[in-house]
């Protein structure tokens, strides 16, 4: 009987959400307009820009979600780290990032398969990750999500902002950079007229067009800027392990940007097919940072070591001054990434996610923004505050509770024989699946979190001790 009573919850073959397809366009809200929008014809320019639901839409977000502003301070990473031991973490936690990317799809079509097979209709509801985590192991696994994620989306929020600042002051330093953060906090609070993930297509495009440009040329104007005087890239770590481990845990933070897969995927007409798109996604991504961070490092050195932002050492030039506003959108867009996922947590708390108009919903997210501007007016270490919130944060979020909740999901022989999405046998099946989420479970615990939060909190102790909080102007180069 408890088999028979397993079987008929889990099978499922994902009629219901491939038969709406576009019908639920994904998010949910604003879900029918959508529908009927693609059915007056996808030349529609509300389609064009507005209505994103496809695997293209889904790659766009996944790769310019991925890199935004840890681009610029992934060459402060190989100052760390040496050369050879930063491209290492790179290609290594990108394998390791889309791995636990597929682990969280997976568990996803699984929980929205059980739950359409009991006839709920998420037309007018988000999914988000706490809610998988609740409907396939409990209600403790999804305090301890709903912990980590909102968590680190707050603090990804403040970092995008501690960016937004730190870049516009190299083109006008006029102002302070915590002026500058007050002044990016009232642009950034905008994000709450955008409904959802569904709402980004061309956003996401434009976004990741500009981390393209901006990677290309800090390659082209190192390369043409040539080595300065001194400048002698090491292949082995730094001098040390503090530094070599704030480094590593900064790459880890850098492929850890899928806290926001569930929402991407929900916002896609067919979910199911998200599975490589974050793979895809990354080897894109691995093409921008490693010749940037590499071309930076063998040009600058450890000058890099007291320079997080890659823009402090380029000569100001019109390319440069482009790169930077292009990085200001770009920056700009993350942010709404990073706080959409917050702002559908906050609705459904205080209840007007399901049916409440776009003003409505924009006046009730604007509390969100609030402790995130104040956050980064207190906590201004661009680059430190990445290796502190990948280690304390992104560890668990995006690599330690996706492993551990796809083995005790499917710890029970049933639930591994009705799996709506079984583990390919070129992985090894299911010994294979749980050997490799045990491995991701065991080193990110102990190389992420542990090693990387003593060195991330050393490290940012030492930023406190040297700048305070609040200061206005850190690692400021001398004014024009």
């Amino acid at each position: 009987m408890a088999s028979e009573k397993v079987e008929t919850i889990v099978a499922g073959n994902y009629v219901e959400m491939e038969r709406e397809g576009a019908a639920t366009a994904g998010d949910g809200v604003g879900g029918a307009a959508a529908a009927s929008g693609r059915r007056r014809g996808k030349l529609a320019v509300s389609s064009l820009f507005w209505h994103g639901g496809s695997v293209y839409d889904a790659w766009f977000s996944c790769a310019s979600n991925q890199v935004a502003q840890v681009l610029l301070t992934l060459p402060y990473s190989f100052s760390q780290l040496g050369m050879a031991s930063g491209v290492a973490f790179q290609v290594f936690y990108g394998l390791m990032g889309s791995w636990t990317a597929y682990l969280i799809s997976v568990l996803y079509v699984e929980y929205r398969t059980r739950r359409e097979r009991d006839k709920v209709d998420f037309r007018n509801h988000v999914i988000q990750w706490f809610e998988v985590l609740d409907g396939l192991l409990g209600r403790h696994w999804r305090n301890a999500g709903l912990l980590f994620n909102c968590t680190f989306l707050l603090f990804g929020s403040v970092i995008q902002l501690i960016a937004c600042a730190s870049n516009i002051y190299y083109i006008n330093d006029r102002l302070d950079k915590r002026t500058w953060t007050y002044i990016f906090g009232a642009c950034c609070a905008t994000t709450v007229f955008v409904p959802s993930f569904h709402n980004y297509r061309v956003w996401s495009f434009l976004g990741l067009l500009m981390t393209s440009y901006t990677a290309w040329y800090l390659t082209v104007a190192a390369v043409v800027h040539g080595k300065v005087d001194g400048a002698a890239p090491r292949a082995g770590p730094s001098k040390t392990m503090v530094l070599y481990f704030t480094g590593a845990t900064n790459i880890l933070y850098t492929f850890g940007g899928h806290a926001v897969t569930v929402e991407i995927m929900h916002a896609m007409w067919r979910p199911r097919r998200f599975k490589m798109i974050y793979l895809a996604a990354t080897a894109y991504v691995l093409t921008l940072t490693l010749p940037s961070a590499a071309a930076m490092y063998w040009a600058f050195g450890d000058a890099l070591l007291d320079h997080s932002n890659a823009f402090a050492l380029l000569p100001r030039t019109p390319w440069r001054d482009a790169a930077v506003v292009l990085m200001l959108i770009h920056q700009f867009i993350t942010f709404g990434f990073a706080c959409t996922p917050l702002y559908f947590v906050w609705e459904k708390a205080i209840g007007v996610h399901g049916g409440a108009g776009v003003l409505r919903r924009a006046a009730a997210r604007l509390p969100v923004v609030l402790p995130i501007w104040f956050l980064a007016v207190i906590f201004p270490f661009f680059g430190p505050i990445n290796s502190t919130v990948g280690s304390f944060l992104v560890s668990f979020t995006v690599y330690i509770i996706p492993a551990m909740a796809h083995m005790a999901t499917f710890a029970p022989a049933a639930a591994r024989e009705n799996a709506v999405e079984p583990p390919p046998r070129a992985l090894g099946g299911w010994p294979g699946t749980f050997a490799a989420n045990c491995f991701v479970v065991a080193w990110v615990l102990v190389v992420g979190f542990g090693f990387g939060g003593w060195a991330s909190t050393v490290n940012f102790v030492r930023q406190v001790d040297t700048f305070g909080l609040f200061t206005k102007c850190y690692q400021c180069p001398p004014r024009h």
